[in-house]
């Protein structure tokens, strides 16, 4: 089988993460992965971006750890895929199948509403994933759900609670929802709990990922790293 993470988060663009991509990705290649998919916080989210800067200015800090990622990942023989994770008001949506010039053509994201934005990203062939939909947290007042707005839902995320994750299987089932596993490493090799999607045949585009995801092709997967400290 070919393994994906596919919920990862890299410093400096995201800034609640304690990892750089080169340690990331050489722990996911001494796991056996076959790729990655880096989810960086998008602007307006938890990144690391002078608010100062322009929309294009940002864009390209957000991209930078991704970009990095391409030639490490080509180094040492992982594959990186570009993926984002949107904020609002607590909930986060990942985000897969646009890239840069699709992100720079359309500016007005910043503006819109938090489902017109994810309307936009549909329509346009995004994967919208509900990431860890029931997490709790000091700043989170309540719960938002999306179940219309949205293609599928992180039904385990390894970094939250078994009653979350519980929640969210739940929740997907009775609407009808795509079930998605990612790991939302913030850390590398200090991740304790792993998970994410695995699949038959390597993948070799963010489609390909999408359509296998859409068909039910991929297969949801955890396990404990031995090696957590």
């Amino acid at each position: 089988m070919y393994k994906y993470e596919t919920h990862l988060h890299s410093a400096p663009v995201s800034r609640c993460a304690q990892a750089t991509v080169e340690e990331s990705l050489l722990f996911y290649k001494n796991l056996g992965y076959d790729g990655v998919f880096l989810t960086n916080h998008f602007l307006g989210g938890n990144i690391n971006v002078d608010k100062s800067k322009t929309y294009e200015q940002k864009l390209a800090f957000h991209f930078s750890d991704f970009e990095k990622a391409l030639e490490i990942g080509k180094e040492i023989g992982i594959k990186v895929f570009f993926g984002t994770e949107m904020f609002y008001k607590g909930a986060d949506f990942l985000v897969y199948g646009l890239d840069k010039p699709w992100f720079l053509a359309h500016p007005e994201l910043m503006e819109m509403d938090i489902r017109e934005k994810l309307s936009l990203m549909r329509e346009s062939g995004a994967l919208v994933i509900h990431a860890h939909p029931f997490r709790e947290s000091w700043y989170i007042d309540h719960i938002h759900l999306f179940p219309r707005d949205v293609d599928g839902v992180e039904t385990l995320n390894a970094s939250r609670r078994e009653a979350e994750n519980a929640m969210a299987e739940l929740y997907a089932k009775h609407y009808g929802l795509l079930p998605f596993a990612g790991s939302d490493n913030h850390v590398a090799g200090n991740q304790r709990m792993i998970a994410g999607l695995c699949c038959d045949e390597p993948l070799e585009t963010v489609q390909d990922f999408i359509e296998k995801v859409k068909a039910g092709q991929m297969e949801i997967f955890k396990f404990i790293n031995e090696t957590h400290t």
